[in-house]
């Protein structure tokens, strides 16, 4: 999603003042203030749609955790507080080990996933990535539907590109997760 200024906030708000105002649209808080994201498009929830529907079964048939979809607010930090909004997420189930909250999640996820709009940025990219690896992720997978590739992240610097011809692996608690590239973007 695209990111674009609420310009009728003032002053900052916490991360428990955005989760009291309810459903306002997709956002992002970003150092207390509230960042509008702009809907996706067509190619993007069916990326999305995909990549839940395969990994969730994965991860519900290993008991794995929990994979939770729909710009799921993560803490990055607070005071000013600033939450992203993934894509997709998982947690292990030793890290929620009671289950998702009902809030906005306070613990990193092992794995975020970010699916590329038209409209993203690389520079905005670059910025969520430094955010989900300061707080401990392990792994990002950053899907780009213009180039048919996934870029796999294990740290800021470490990327790894796959295309049509490579398989998509989980690691850690995902280990056995396989989805080839090809299959991740067939129409």
């Amino acid at each position: 999603m695209t990111a674009q200024p609420m310009q009728t906030t003032t002053g900052f708000i916490t991360g428990s003042d955005l989760l009291a105002m309810g459903d306002i649209g997709p956002c992002e808080l970003i150092d207390g203030v509230i960042v509008r994201m702009s809907p996706t498009g067509g190619i993007h929830g069916f990326l999305e749609s995909r990549l839940d529907r395969r990994l969730g079964t994965f991860v519900e048939d290993t008991e794995a955790g929990w994979c939770l979809v729909g710009e799921i607010g993560i803490y990055i930090r607070r005071d000013p507080d600033r939450i992203r909004g993934a894509d997709l997420a998982f947690w292990s189930a030793t890290k929620l080990p009671d289950g998702p909250p009902s809030g906005f999640i306070d613990v990193a996820p092992d794995l975020v996933v970010e699916i590329l709009s038209p409209t993203d940025s690389w520079a905005d990219m670059r910025q969520k990535i430094d955010d989900y690896f300061s707080i401990g992720v392990d792994t990002l997978w950053i899907v780009d539907p213009d180039d048919e590739a996934v870029y796999v992240y294990h740290s800021v610097s470490q990327r790894t590109a796959l295309r049509t011809g490579d398989t998509l692996a989980g690691t850690g608690p995902l280990t056995g997760f396989t989805l080839p590239v090809s299959e991740l973007f067939a129409v």
